[in-house]
């Protein structure tokens, strides 16, 4: 049963979500329809995510940082396509165990994003099941007219690229479930991760301007720039032991005996939440720059080439692997 008795769909729209609204667009959310004003000169970019207790996100996670994974997985599609957010549409479906205490929790978490990344909610929907938690939103954002990148535009010569650090998501869905041990702080880091990935939005503009063929890091970084290939007609030759690694994560490295069955791990396990990107190769030092005044971390994991399909090399070698990333059923 809920922890509190919980009015209904009205009670949580008004109390929780109309403080969150757009001031205009989202018209209170008294409507049963947000009007969004056209932009010259500019595309409307949508994306949609969901997330399904027991499958995205742990039983026991507090849903206020449910919440804020919920609008970042979200960031992180658009912001890999070097695209603005503004606004999103929420669908919530509260399981039995979401009283009034865990409701507000969500709103909580929903507020903060808001205010960090710059974002209104223009409305949704509520209801009640009797199965598990599960959210869903679909998050838009503005990007000048034919601007978007896409996944297919990667060519021969070009270098792969790829945000940040790989691995603390496949890490810290381990640290939430009690399966590492390291350090406290390192468990404490990979489980923030894990509940509240960080999009890479101050790179939009970037990759906008400099990347040929770019999307986000969620299944996985071998089997994302694997559909980079794919959709580009061409080969990649990526260099496993390059992988971004946090701190948290050396120290897990560490603690292995087979390095490159490690490194494979970090480099499939997904939930990462970076962008890969490929570019000119003559444009990596202007990439660096671009990176370093936004103190976000930048690795060159390896390049477009003539062929199809991702070459994984360890230390040189040619790795098969069982599996490349996570897959959706």
């Amino acid at each position: 049963m809920p922890a509190v008795d919980v009015s209904g769909e009205f009670e949580t729209i008004a109390k929780l979500l109309a403080p969150l609204a757009h001031p205009e667009w989202g018209r209170g959310l008294v409507d049963d329809v947000a009007v969004v004003p056209s932009r010259p000169g500019f595309d409307l970019v949508l994306t949609k995510d969901a997330l399904v207790e027991g499958v995205h996100f742990l039983p026991e996670d507090p849903l206020d940082t449910v919440a804020q994974k919920l609008l970042r997985v979200n960031l992180s599609d658009l912001a890999s396509k070097g695209v603005e957010p503004f606004g999103y549409l929420l669908a919530c479906h509260w399981s039995q165990r979401c009283g009034w205490p865990e409701r507000q929790a969500f709103a909580e978490g929903l507020a903060r994003d808001q205010k960090e990344f710059g974002i209104h909610l223009l409305g949704g929907d509520t209801v009640v099941t009797p199965g598990p938690a599960s959210f869903s939103v679909t998050l838009m954002g503005w990007a000048k007219a034919g601007r978007v990148v896409a996944r297919n535009g990667a060519r021969p010569g070009d270098a792969v690229f790829v945000t940040g650090q790989i691995g603390d998501g496949f890490l810290g869905l381990k640290a939430a479930q009690g399966a590492l041990t390291l350090a406290l702080e390192r468990i404490e880091a990979l489980i923030d991760h894990y509940r509240r990935p960080m999009p890479q939005t101050a790179f939009a503009e970037v990759v906008r301007d400099m990347a040929t063929a770019s999307l986000d890091v969620s299944d996985g970084l071998i089997a994302d720039i694997g559909h980079i290939a794919e959709a580009s007609g061409v080969g990649i030759e990526l260099d496993m032991e390059r992988t971004p690694v946090s701190l948290a994560g050396q120290a897990w490295l560490e603690t292995r005996v087979d390095r490159q069955a490690a490194f494979e791990q970090l480099a499939t396990g997904g939930d990462d939440y970076e962008i890969a990107f490929t570019a000119p190769a003559a444009d990596e030092a202007a990439l660096r720059r671009e990176a370093e005044r936004r103190h976000i971390r930048l690795t060159r994991v390896g390049q477009v080439v003539a062929g199809a399909g991702v070459r994984v090399r360890f230390e040189g070698r040619p790795v098969e692997l069982a599996r490349a990333g996570w897959t959706h059923g």
